[in-house]
Order: C-alpha cells, then structure tokens, then sequence
C-alpha cells in the first residue's frame, strides 16, 4: 500500500476557521505578513491563493472594499474584477497549463459561500481526469504542491 505523506497538512487543517476577522480585509491591509498568500495587489483588486483549494493554483480575486455583493461593487472596481479574473486565467495558463477553468461567485451561504461577507470569485484550474477516488471514498483533496511552492511560481507569472 502507498502512503500519502504531507506532513505540513495537519497545522494547516487545524487552522481552519480560527482567523479572527475577515481574511480578504487582513490581506489588502498586508495585516498577514510572511503567511499572506497574495499573488498580486492592485489599487481596488486583490488576487490570491484560496488556503483550502480545489486543486493546485486555485486562486481567488476579490475587491479591497469590503462589499458581499456583486451590485454594490462601482464600475471601476467591477472592471478591474474583471480584468484579473482574466489575468489569473492567462497566469494559470502559462504556469500550470490546465486543460480547463471552473471561474464562479458564491453569493451567499446558501449558494456555498464560506466567506460571503466579502465578495471574491474563484477561478481554479482543471485538468482532464482530476477526480479521483479521494474526494469521494476519503473525503480528501490530494495536492501535490505546497501552497508556498503555488504562491511563489503564480507570482512569478503573474509578471
């Protein structure tokens, strides 16, 4: 039998839900330092990793401003959603080469939002035949890249 051995998963799970405020208003105020996972700022726009993803690269981009809807963002904040969720595709494009994108808003709890104070949509990347076994026997993700290892080559990219 082989083993999946990720021996920096267990801090990282334990952590989840304990951040006290919200994350994407600690990330654009730079409040999380070393631990950000940024992987590019703009004037009204943040993109970064999603600390619980569905595959590597899963990236996020979300306005500064803390809004929870769509319809409250102005036209320029809206513009520049937009234009990042573009980016974040081309970047993911060029870095991880994924056969496909899932790119979707949560809006609201009810729609499987776990942050749905502050907007953010997700853009992740698919390959053909990523589902596996795991999610559905394990109730595991298995990801083969450490979220600093993403962060710093979706950086990278990003340039």
């Amino acid at each position: 039998m082989e083993h999946l051995w990720a021996p920096w998963r267990l801090a990282y799970v334990q952590e989840a839900g304990t951040a006290e405020g919200c994350v994407f208003c600690l990330e654009s105020a730079g409040a999380l330092g070393a631990s950000s996972l940024v992987v590019h700022r703009s004037e009204r726009t943040l993109v970064l990793l999603n600390k619980f993803p569905y595959s590597s690269g899963h990236l996020m981009v979300a306005p500064v401003r803390h809004t929870p809807s769509l319809g409250d963002l102005d036209p320029d904040e809206a513009a520049e959603l937009h234009t990042l969720t573009v980016k974040a595709i081309d970047t993911l494009g060029s870095v991880y080469g994924p056969d496909g994108y899932n790119v979707g808003l949560n809006l609201g709890s009810a729609a499987g939002g776990s942050i749905s104070a502050h907007l953010h949509q997700h853009v992740v990347p698919r390959w053909s035949g990523d589902t596996n076994f795991m999610p559905a026997l394990a109730d595991v993700k298995v990801l083969p890249e450490h979220l600093e290892a993403t962060r710093a080559r979706l950086t990278e990219g990003w340039a």
